[in-house]
């Protein structure tokens, strides 16, 4: 940095001061970012990431937001900024009321649904310092819990109702607004272990990864801080056996999301809400809590044999207090419950998440007969629910996708609602001519194929081995950027 402030100067010469001060900011701001979002520590390998991040178990959500002045999880999206005032408000609490539990993190909810923001941003004027508390929640939340020994999450939505960030009305300006608000989160709080996105490619939600480039807003949290997993909280719609669009697989159990206790396990989160509701409602103080040693038996100790690390939402009260019951119930939870040090135990060669645009999404299908209904368009719909099923009189079932022009593409990936498909050749048509892509056995139930760059008009796929009647979920296509 001195050499850089040393050669401004040198060619600065004689500028005005005022123009001299900006330039200079502009000049000095991008590695002042860096310096603050890349602290010194090197750049784990994202296995290691995740080896950590299960390995931490067990951590405070925590959902605290203009809803909890509304008594609703969605409230009204012009709720003025002026309720939200918690008057004793007490971050330090939390982080050890988080202890007591033998908790290794805490996750904030930065902005929720409803577009509020509870840090000092300068995006927009709904926010925490436009509200009568006035005071940065997401600065002493990070504070407190750095200052406990505990880890920092934070907890980001991509929908906003507030700011019409909604299906069908996502502008260019919303994307930029995105990646600002990201970029404060990033740059402003220290380190940042994990950042998890609500609201993004969820069927409530509507809101596609195309709508929102994914692979730009991930590549943006990397390059901030290399060392922040990325979850979405995409768990209803991609299957388990494959990171999509996430650095950890998601599981929200109070919608009836469960992780798979049978066969290989990627590192995963599961959340419930100890209270009734995610917000704090009025009803919570005298509503019983979630029994703490169900919590223990049936959730904590169960979810971390699987490779799935627990977090349990604790909403603080309109005054910026966890209630009595809440801090009591963690007290047990503590006393029943520890992280003994073991290790989880990964799989050892995890694919790499998918963070690209599936470019065979509803592009023009062919196949060998189809049983039924169930014909070629169903295997390219972006539902994982639906399948294009080979008819059984079928010896030589093949299905192919065909681009409206060339096409460059460095994987491929057939996913199975049940795996059937033993071995199978793929192979791609450039200029008239069939080529060869892979041929051998893969029995997974999501098959990820990558290989090195290729341009073509038509991919297809060859069903040589199978159980029974062979079927495809979603045959995807990407280009990457390695």
């Amino acid at each position: 940095m001195k050499k850089i402030l040393t050669l401004f100067f040198v060619f600065a010469g004689d500028m005005p001061f005022k123009k001299l001060a900006i330039v200079l900011l502009m000049a000095v701001t991008p590695f002042l970012l860096k310096a603050q979002a890349k602290p010194d520590e090197s750049v784990k390998p994202l296995a290691q990431l995740q080896q950590d991040f299960v390995d931490l178990r067990f951590g405070m959500f925590i959902h605290f937001n203009i809803p909890t002045y509304a008594n609703q999880d969605w409230p009204d999206p012009e709720m003025p900024a002026s309720v939200f005032n918690p008057t004793k408000l007490n971050c330090d609490q939390w982080a050890k009321a988080a202890k007591s539990a033998n908790m290794s993190y805490g996750c904030i909810t930065t902005k929720h649904h409803s577009g509020f923001c509870v840090w000092d941003t300068k995006t927009t004027n709904y926010n925490v310092m436009n509200s009568p508390l006035k005071r940065d929640v997401v600065k002493e939340f990070a504070d407190a819990f750095r200052a406990n020994g505990l880890k920092v999450f934070l907890y980001y939505s991509i929908l906003d109702t507030h700011h019409k960030l909604r299906p069908n009305r996502i502008t260019p300006d919303h994307i930029k607004m995105i990646k600002a608000q990201l970029t404060e989160l990033l740059t402003k709080y220290g380190p940042i272990q994990a950042l998890i996105i609500d609201g993004w490619d969820a069927p409530w939600s509507r809101i596609s990864y195309d709508d929102v480039p994914f692979e730009e807003i991930y590549r943006l949290v990397k390059s901030l801080q290399p060392n922040c997993l990325l979850m979405d909280l995409n768990g209803a719609k991609y299957p388990a056996e494959a990171l999509y669009y996430s650095d950890i697989k998601t599981y929200e159990m109070g919608a009836g999301q469960r992780a798979p206790k049978n066969g290989i396990h990627l590192p995963a989160l599961a959340c419930l809400p100890l209270q009734q509701n995610w917000f704090w409602e009025t009803s919570h103080p005298t509503t019983p809590v979630k029994d703490p040693v169900k919590i223990v038996n049936e959730d904590i100790i169960p979810l971390n044999n699987i490779n799935c690390n627990f977090i349990l939402n604790v909403a603080p009260n309109r005054d910026g207090l966890m209630d009595d019951n809440a801090l009591e119930a963690l007290k047990k939870i503590g006393a029943l419950w520890h992280n003994d040090g073991t290790k989880a135990k990964l799989p050892l060669a995890m694919d790499a998440p998918i963070i690209s645009t599936n470019i065979a999404k509803r592009q023009p299908a062919n196949a060998s007969w189809s049983d039924d209904y169930a014909i070629m368009d169903f295997a390219n719909d972006d539902d994982f629910g639906s399948s294009w099923v080979s008819n059984s009189s079928v010896k030589s079932p093949w299905y192919e996708i065909e681009f409206k022009q060339d096409k460059e593409f460095n994987t491929i990936v057939i996913a199975e609602e049940n795996p059937n498909i033993k071995t199978y050749s793929l192979e791609y048509c450039e200029n008239g001519s069939w080529k060869p892509l892979f041929s051998g056995e893969n029995g997974k139930k999501i098959k990820i194929n990558r290989f090195n760059k290729v341009l073509g008009n038509k991919v297809r796929i060859n069903i040589l081995t199978y159980d029974h009647q062979p079927s495809i979920a979603e045959f995807e296509v990407y280009n990457e950027r390695r």
